[in-house]
């Protein structure tokens, strides 16, 4: 057997005493010069991985961490990480990440389809499409299309980590360490390229050696801009990117506009919000200043944040006649995650105000309504626009007499394309040891296929909260709503939610009638009370508690994983990465210092933070060294001077 160019480079580079820059030069030289030999052929993919794989070896030598660095593993990815928090990176997030893979995968093959173009990923069991033929005779003859059906002989098939001409280009606007590029270009198949992109020096620097760790030169490329920046400069027809992943620390409102006019016609925008202080109803103001909306602070916070981010992207893209089309949109841990198709198009554009509506939210029993802001109406071809019509509820509450907060402008449409989402859960279910979190995203993408594409949810806790009583079972109260003739589901969003297209009177009337079954004391209510009004009307329905079998959905019925358990202590958002590496404060003190709650006992119970009143009015005997327990300072100071009791005159 002939020894391979990249042997023969290696033996060279030892005897002449090169460094790894010339080695890796060389042997990327080799491999090209193997390639133009290549045969059109299926061996040749075959032959092109092995050399990737022998140039992988060299460059993870040449690129190897110092003591001060770890290298971490996250799926077919190995990164280099300082020990310092020069770069941000957080773990936790490993779910966001295996989760656009697996989304980014299947738009690839579904972009990638229509130009003849198959995939192949490892693992993954081949789809079984089955034709029924009826035969004369009146049988059912069941054959397989891979057995029968030949394949067109212009399709071609593409793999992971193999660069494709016609594949999807792919910007990481936010890159940090560069994990979440290296992992596109190590399991995502039918890419053309990704930039992974950031504004920082050591970022950047960080992100070349971790692509030369992993040898995916071919396919990723480190850059240093401002996203935005970067983003604006593509906007050409022709230059935009058929991804972008936009994954900021903190809110992403400054980038949107740019996102919007980079993207390709179709293309995928990913994006992630992990700033829900300000989208859950904490800082209205701050949500309505970033995104153009005024958020609320309620039990349905979390789908209402993933329609506020929504609002905002479509908004934006309608300054350019563009629009929004939602394929999947998930709230999970401390963020948010959508992603969203952008097109183009003046017609559709049009029906933009009629996806949108205000929200009226009771601040005492927690009913909420919506009011559409536009009206599309079919008149004759064509539609006829108008403004919304309303207000839809009076000036308080029908049901509590209270008043309500106006929210919004929400998206009123589905957060979800249901036919885009199951074949994601098709494809995680074909491949089970893609990902490690592939049993969170078989959980999670289930409970999505069945939620109702209602805006918003009630909560058991809350509803039981207003009648003072206690809560029912969830599969009573949905099988209370299924014998009234309703449609109910639960959210992902919320393990006790309530989705359904029951209005509020009978949803109160069915809380009603579980009062009935499970008695208040009334005349402990106060007038004032939503509980007095609600239960001070009768119900007009009667409502029938029986547990219904197809009250207990599939999900749940299978165990699946839906809502995981914290996965370690202090989980949520990490702390921001300093130029300079310093470690930031740790989570702990600063909930000491941002809340003065303390976790745990102080090390040293003497000392306290504030003074005792004797010492405010100066009376206090211990002066400056005063603390909040004097008897333990006496003490020491007695057993430091065991002669002063000896010598201390009986009163």
């Amino acid at each position: 057997m002939s020894r391979l160019p990249s042997d023969r480079v290696r033996q060279r580079c030892r005897h002449s005493g090169s460094d790894g820059a010339k080695l890796n030069v060389l042997l990327m030289i080799s491999i090209l010069h193997r390639l133009r030999s290549f045969p059109q052929t299926s061996s040749s993919v075959f032959k092109f991985q092995n050399l990737i794989r022998i140039s992988r070896a060299f460059m993870m030598e040449v690129a190897a961490p110092t003591q001060e660095e770890t290298i971490i593993t996250e799926g077919k990815a190995k990164v280099i990480y300082p020990s310092a928090n020069q770069v941000f990176y957080n773990p936790v997030q490993e779910f966001n990440r295996d989760l656009t893979c697996a989304v980014i995968t299947e738009f690839a093959r579904m972009q990638l389809a229509e130009k003849g173009i198959d995939f192949v990923l490892p693992g993954e069991k081949e789809l079984q499409k089955v034709v029924v033929d009826l035969s004369d005779n009146g049988e059912d003859c069941k054959m397989s299309t891979h057995e029968n059906t030949p394949a067109p002989a212009e399709r071609r098939t593409v793999t992971v980590g193999e660069a494709c001409p016609e594949g999807l280009r792919v910007l990481e606007g936010l890159a940090a360490s560069g994990l979440r590029s290296i992992r596109f270009a190590c399991e995502v198949p039918g890419l053309q390229s990704i930039v992974a992109n950031d504004f920082s020096t050591s970022a950047v620097e960080l992100i070349k050696r971790n692509i030369q760790f992993n040898g995916v030169e071919h396919l990723v490329t480190a850059n240093y801009s401002d996203a935005r920046m970067l983003m604006y400069n593509r906007m050409g027809r022709n230059d935009r990117f058929d991804v972008i992943d936009l994954d900021p620390y903190g809110s992403p409102a400054i980038f949107l506009d740019a996102a919007v006019q980079s993207i390709g016609e179709g293309g995928l925008l990913c994006v992630t919000c992990t700033d829900m202080a300000v989208l859950a109803g904490n800082n209205g103001e701050t949500c309505y200043s970033k995104y153009g909306s005024m958020s609320l602070k309620s039990k349905f916070c979390h789908e209402m944040a993933l329609r506020i981010l929504l609002h905002s992207l479509d908004l934006r893209a309608n300054c350019y006649q563009r629009y929004i089309v939602p394929m999947l949109s998930i709230s999970a841990d401390f963020y948010i995650r959508v992603f969203v198709r952008v097109f183009t198009g003046q017609a559709k554009v049009k029906m933009s105000a009629s996806k949108q509506a205000l929200l009226y939210n009771c601040v005492g029993c927690g009913t909420y309504h919506l009011q559409r802001m536009g009206r599309a109406v079919p008149h004759g071809n064509n539609m006829k626009y108008s403004a919304g019509t309303g207000p839809a509820i009076g000036a308080s509450c029908e049901f509590c007499q209270q008043k309500h907060q106006v929210g919004g402008p929400i998206w009123a449409e589905p957060l979800h394309d249901k036919t885009f989402v199951q074949k994601v859960l098709d494809a995680s279910e074909r491949n089970p040891e893609r990902f490690k979190t592939s049993d969170r995203i078989e959980g999670m993408l289930s409970m999505v296929t069945e939620e109702l594409d209602i805006p918003l949810y009630y909560t058991l806790d809350s509803l039981s909260s207003a009648v003072r009583c206690n809560t029912p079972s969830l599969l009573q109260f949905r099988s209370a709503l299924l014998h009234a003739g309703h449609k109910v589901s639960l959210s992902h969003a919320c393990q006790n939610a309530i989705k359904t297209n029951a209005s509020p009177s009978v949803i109160w009337d069915i809380m009603r009638c579980w009062e009935k079954l499970n008695p208040v004391k009334r005349e402990k209510l106060s007038e004032t009370s939503p509980a007095y009004h609600i239960l001070g009307t009768e119900p007009r329905i009667q409502a029938n508690f029986e547990v219904r079998q197809d009250a207990n959905p599939k999900s749940r019925r299978m165990g699946l994983k839906r809502f995981q358990e914290n996965p370690e202590a202090n989980w949520g958002p990490k702390a921001r990465a300093k130029a300079g590496g310093g470690i930031s404060t740790s989570l702990e003190e600063r909930r000491k210092q941002h809340q003065n709650k303390r976790k745990g006992a102080p090390e040293d119970t003497s000392f306290k933070q504030f003074v005792c009143k004797k010492y405010k009015q100066g009376s206090c005997d211990l002066g400056d060294s005063c603390r909040y327990s004097h008897s333990l300072v006496d003490s020491e100071v007695e057993s430091q001077d065991p002669s002063a009791t000896d010598n201390t005159p009986a009163s």
